[in-house]
């Protein structure tokens, strides 16, 4: 018991400082998590910062647009934060533009529930909406409850989102609802009836009041394989052209390594001695491998070599 009660008062004692202002504050104290940091985890939701549904009636009621995007992961998250989108759907187009299937029934809701905790660490400011993927909702209400149960508890998230508009969706939807979990509906695309339709092809036009969502992939004009845009919506426009910017990137990457200009002495903070160089050559012959030895003199000489030449001709 003394040894708990000196802890205790020590920890009483070192935890609580006063601040310049005069308010006292809480050391974090004892905890594996450092104090600053960018991937700490999920903050929790302060209702005067993030999106909530009333927030979304009001816009509504307005006649004010509102905005709404796909994220998979924390980078995409984070940049639909900072941007100020609304509604952040985490969607099962994941396995399109993520996993790479050609449609998004594969992925399934384990997969989901990691790219829901990804987005959830990101995004501080919009509504998060996990998607139930194909399969995890259609049996009977207790499934899609508890499949809803999980993306919010599991998650992170705020509402759920379920396609179709037929009567066992409905049902399926007033069930999750009345466990006190938000639903946002899906007509227009729906993927995940790619079976029933055949295809890719739109339903329920003309609801008036329906919130466009735009995948991030194809927003920023990620990805330019045939495959992508043969799918890609005709509804979405393209903003910019970031898979040409990274094709590019990983272009110019790959032939500065092969020209040897890459790593060079800017990006080589690490040296290693003359003495110690010599020191690892002699160190490879006494184990006998000296040839590795001259093989790896001669590789060096080479690369410097190329990479005078490659400069020389680019300050021509």
């Amino acid at each position: 018991m003394g040894i708990f009660s000196s802890l205790s008062k020590a920890l009483c004692n070192y935890s609580i400082y006063k601040s310049s202002n005069s308010k006292l504050a809480l050391l974090r104290c004892m905890s594996n998590v450092p104090e600053n940091t960018v991937y700490g985890g999920p903050k929790p939701q302060n209702h005067e910062q993030r999106v909530t549904l009333t927030h979304l009636r009001q816009k509504h009621k307005k006649g004010e647009p509102i905005t709404m995007v796909t994220a998979y992961d924390y980078p995409s998250a984070v940049h639909l934060d900072t941007a100020g989108i609304d509604i952040c759907l985490v969607g099962d187009s994941a396995a399109m533009v993520v996993h790479g299937y050609d449609t998004t029934l594969p992925i399934t809701l384990d997969e989901m529930l990691v790219h829901c905790r990804a987005v959830a660490r990101g995004a501080r400011r919009p509504l998060l909406v996990g998607d139930l993927p194909f399969g995890s909702y259609e049996s009977d209400t207790h499934q899609a409850v508890d499949t809803a149960v999980r993306i919010l508890k599991e998650g992170g998230m705020d509402a759920i989102k379920l396609e179709g508009g037929a009567p066992s969706r409905i049902t399926a939807a007033k069930a999750i609802v009345e466990a006190g979990i938000a639903v946002m509906g899906h007509v227009g695309l729906t993927p995940q009836a790619i079976s029933v339709l055949g295809g890719f092809r739109p339903q329920g036009r003309n609801i008036n009041s329906a919130v466009k969502v735009l995948v991030y992939h194809d927003l920023l004009g990620m990805l330019q394989h045939p495959h992508h845009a043969k799918v890609t919506p005709r509804f979405c426009k393209q903003y910019a052209h970031v898979g040409d910017v990274i094709n590019k990137a990983l272009l110019e990457y790959r032939a500065e390594v092969m020209n040897g200009v890459f790593p060079s002495s800017t990006h080589s903070p690490y040296k290693i001695g003359a003495a110690d160089v010599d020191g690892f050559m002699k160190a490879l012959e006494k184990m006998g491998l000296g040839d590795a030895a001259s093989a790896a003199a001669v590789a060096a000489e080479k690369i410097e070599a190329k990479k005078e030449q490659y400069e020389r001709k680019h300050e021509l």
